[in-house]
């Protein structure tokens, strides 16, 4: 199987890496999360997923096929920010597709609770518990491929080499 990780600059987030990319203001228009959304299903018909933020859900989730599913990533420790009443202390994440698990399988949650990581050079770098999670979710194997389409830290990547899949 080939599957992909997707995890963009969220929808209006673009100027938290502008240093990193002269070009990430352009996530802030859905338009662009559409044709992310379009070439993760064309490319990656065996599976995929995509970090995004809880309030760009309501925008982001109508583009997705109807065989979409949400996770979510718990944050029992993040970041509290000044003036904002409720803390965003989950991240959603649209899967499509994987290896259908069998009976023999462990079910997985729909969840993982991680905290976040911190100092990693970028924001929003995902713990190595995120990802296999991740991995787990899509049924991966070491025969798998995976494709992070967004590396930022390598992150995902690392925690790839490290993925203990069924064989």
């Amino acid at each position: 199987m080939k599957c992909a990780y997707a995890d963009p600059p969220y929808l209006g987030c673009g100027k938290l890496f502008k240093k990193q990319h002269a070009e990430a203001h352009i996530w802030d228009n859905p338009e662009t999360h559409r044709l992310l959304i379009q070439q993760l299903c064309d490319e990656y018909p065996d599976g995929w997923a995509m970090s995004c933020s809880s309030p760009s859900l309501r925008v982001l989730l109508p583009m997705t096929p109807d065989d979409c599913r949400i996770g979510a990533w718990v944050k029992p420790f993040c970041i509290f920010k000044p003036n904002v009443g409720v803390a965003y202390a989950w991240e959603p994440v649209i899967f499509r597709g994987g290896r259908k698990r069998t009976r023999q399988q462990p079910t997985v949650r729909d969840w993982v609770s991680e905290n976040i990581t911190l100092k990693k050079g970028l924001t929003g770098a995902k713990p190595p518990k995120f990802a296999q999670w991740v991995f787990s979710v899509l049924n991966l194997t070491r025969r798998d491929s995976l494709v992070d389409l967004f590396p930022g830290t390598n992150a995902i990547s690392d925690a790839w080499e490290q993925h203990e899949g069924v064989v």
